[in-house]
């Protein structure tokens, strides 16, 4: 290393002493922050079991509260019914593109278009992307991914549970297992009569 007088690559001893001892307290105080998250068999308390339900939740959105939020990790797009837009008076608020998303709903759909939304998860607030689809969808919303990923969600779907991290710890968000249900039944039921080639 090389340093002249008191000074290191242009920085004084007294400066380079206080970036140290910032970036430290920076570290310990993030450290003081990350929780581990853990499930636990008490987690299931409350729930039917055995059960294969998904994970199905509500969230607010700007400021409605939306049911019938699929949380799906294997999916790579945050998506949003049209209808969910148009109740909202949100659909001049969606911006013009065409997607094909693969493999949605057993098939290959176009989107409507894309819109930005905040999110609210027990006070953890961030704007999402959604991609609009007008179609025939047992959900309002499907959470995928990109979000799960930008909030650190872990979810567990026997659990019927999803905890995240935030500056105040760990937080949670429970699964609605009765709105599954329903979901479920109007899916089921929205197929009966259908044909399909073997």
């Amino acid at each position: 290393m090389i340093f002249r007088e008191n000074e290191i690559n242009g920085v004084t001893f007294s400066a380079a002493k206080k970036t140290k001892v910032s970036v430290t307290h920076s570290k310990r105080l993030w450290e003081v922050v990350e929780d581990n998250i853990t499930f636990k068999e008490e987690d299931v308390d409350g729930l039917l079991l055995p059960h294969k339900d998904t994970l199905v939740i509500y969230l607010n959105v700007l400021d409605f509260q939306i049911k019938r939020i699929l949380v799906d990790s294997g999916s790579s797009a945050n998506i949003i019914q049209w209808r969910v837009l148009e109740q909202a008076k949100l659909t001049r608020s969606i911006i013009p593109t065409t997607k094909l998303l693969v493999g949605f709903n057993l098939a290959s759909v176009n989107t409507r278009g894309e819109i930005l939304l905040p999110m609210n998860a027990e006070w953890v607030m961030k704007t999402t992307l959604f991609e609009v689809v007008h179609g025939d969808m047992g959900y309002n919303i499907i959470v995928s991914k990109p979000w799960l990923y930008e909030i650190k969600v872990v979810p567990s779907t026997y659990h019927q549970l999803m905890k995240f991290p935030t500056p105040e710890g760990i937080k949670q968000i429970k699964g609605d297992q009765p709105e599954t249900w329903a979901t479920n039944a109007v899916s089921v039921s929205s197929s009966k009569g259908k044909e399909y080639a073997a």
